[in-house]
């Protein structure tokens, strides 16, 4: 499903129209980034979680040179955890 489908689906199921859903869909995805932008974690009971995990410097290996070693920054990394309502409706 990508966006488009998205908004035509929230639309439909809560009778707003496809301009009112698309604002509320963009509005939503807004707050959740700035949410995350300042170490704050949403969550959504039933649905998940959102959050920001660190991710330590590391060393790795580049694909096209085996030998060459290269060092991977550390780094912020979004992450969703699937709450216990949607892992049921995935599983059913």
């Amino acid at each position: 499903m990508n966006k488009a489908s998205l908004v035509s689906s929230m639309a439909e199921k809560s009778g707003l129209t496809k301009k009112d859903a698309e604002s509320a869909l963009n509005a939503f995805m807004k707050s959740v980034e700035e949410a995350l932008v300042n170490g704050e974690k949403v969550q959504l009971v039933g649905f998940g979680t959102f959050e920001v995990r660190e991710r330590k410097a590391r060393e790795g290996r580049n694909p096209r040179n085996p030998e060459q070693v290269i060092k991977i920054p550390a780094s912020k990394a979004p992450v969703f955890k699937a709450g216990k309502s949607l892992k049921e409706s995935v599983n059913k």
